[in-house]
């Protein structure tokens, strides 16, 4: 079996020429479960901690907080040593520069909203704040709310307040254990643009757990799949979706997310456009105008994408992309083969019958047609 199914504005200051990296080692033996991770992260952007319940995630977390201190642990966030227990050294959790996000927002229900904020900021000494309370609050777009108390607000505004509170402790790494894990599908639909515009606005690294795929699919840029305590993965996103080793490669959702450029609108169609990075090729789906030349992240399911030898004619389908085959691999059943292709500079994945593969004759650097039924939009304004 193939390994591998395919080979803003800074908070401090203009990013660096060196790389900033984050590197993590924590064994922990406990009666039933144990965790034994080795990790090198990058220093900015969102990694995701993904598994299922019991996988070890909050476990990580919690050691990368100090509040669970591993006998045999590394720890250094862009060039600040933690945890270095080979040489005695550790930093407790109220000595770390860091942010820390929980499922339930945890904020202070007698004190409003202006003053759980103000609680975030004193704690950290008045020459190294980084974070002004208008930045954070401007971010996080809860300036009407700053006189209301906690009872007061809904649930996604709770959460929206607890990160604004966790980043005016001017964090050097911010830690969110699952926080829109509590909120319907509404209040999170409310609360993911406001992840985005940190992701794209501060150069803050976010080591974000969760166990939905979407979440991650729209905000990670690394991905770090967990099970049994161990790392069963760690990459890039859109290259680690598609690892062949993963269990999820092989479930009936298994999907590979693309990013583009918005191109185009069609307002009587509600049409936008989106170009693929590397060739002419166009995504097209209907959804609210998006201003030309901006970034966009889709997804798309294997089970979506069919292949075709020719470029149909008179079609419904929006989405006739040319593209190369790169590999395929035999799905358990044998009745049924994921294959791998390139479309540009990305890369995409389709779910079809074994028999299909045959008639159509696939093989390595095939060039054919892949059309698209269904494109999902994962972030926009």
């Amino acid at each position: 079996m193939l390994k591998q199914l395919f080979g803003g504005q800074p908070l401090v200051g203009p990013a660096q020429a060196a790389e900033k990296l984050i590197r993590a080692r924590f064994k922990i033996e406990r009666p039933g479960f144990a965790l034994d991770v080795d990790l090198c992260l990058p220093g900015r952007g969102i990694s995701a901690l993904f598994g299922h319940s019991g996988s070890g995630k909050t476990s990580c977390l919690r050691c990368f907080a100090g509040l669970d201190q591993a006998p045999d642990g590394y720890l250094e966030v862009n060039g600040e040593l933690w945890q270095d227990s080979a040489n005695g050294q550790f930093v407790a959790p109220h000595q770390r520069a860091l942010g820390y996000v929980f499922q339930d927002a945890n904020l202070f229900a007698h004190l409003s909203v202006r003053r759980n904020l103000e609680y975030g900021r004193k704690r950290i000494p008045a020459h190294s704040r980084r974070v002004p309370l208008e930045q954070a609050v401007e971010l996080l777009g809860i300036g009407h709310l700053l006189q209301r108390m906690p009872d007061n607000l809904s649930g996604g505004e709770r959460q929206r307040v607890a990160i604004a509170r966790a980043l005016l402790t001017s964090p050097r790494l911010l830690l969110m254990d699952e926080p829109l894990a509590s909120l319907d599908l509404k209040r999170k639909l409310e609360v993911l643009p406001y992840l985005e515009r940190l992701h794209e606005e501060l150069d803050i690294p976010i080591l974000y757990v969760s166990h939905s795929p979407d979440e991650v699919a729209r905000l990670a840029d690394h991905l770090v799949v967990l099970d049994e305590g161990k790392v069963q993965a760690s990459g890039p996103l859109k290259e680690t979706l598609l690892r062949s080793d993963l269990p999820f490669m092989f479930e009936e959702d298994a999907e590979a997310v693309v990013d583009g450029i918005v191109s185009h609108y069609e307002p009587d169609y509600r049409l936008l456009s989106i170009r693929l990075s590397g060739t002419d090729a166009v995504l097209q789906l209907t959804h609210a105008p998006l201003a030309a030349g901006k970034p966009v992240r889709v997804k798309i399911k294997a089970r979506d994408v069919s292949l075709s030898l020719q470029q149909a004619q008179d079609t419904s389908l929006l989405n006739l992309l040319p593209a190369r085959v790169e590999h395929w691999l035999a799905l358990d059943n044998q009745a049924q083969m994921l294959v791998g292709l390139r479309v540009g500079d990305e890369r995409m994945i389709a779910r079809i019958t074994r028999y299909s593969f045959d008639r159509l004759g696939i093989h390595a650097q095939q060039a054919l047609w892949v059309q698209v039924k269904s494109v999902s939009l994962l972030a926009s304004d």
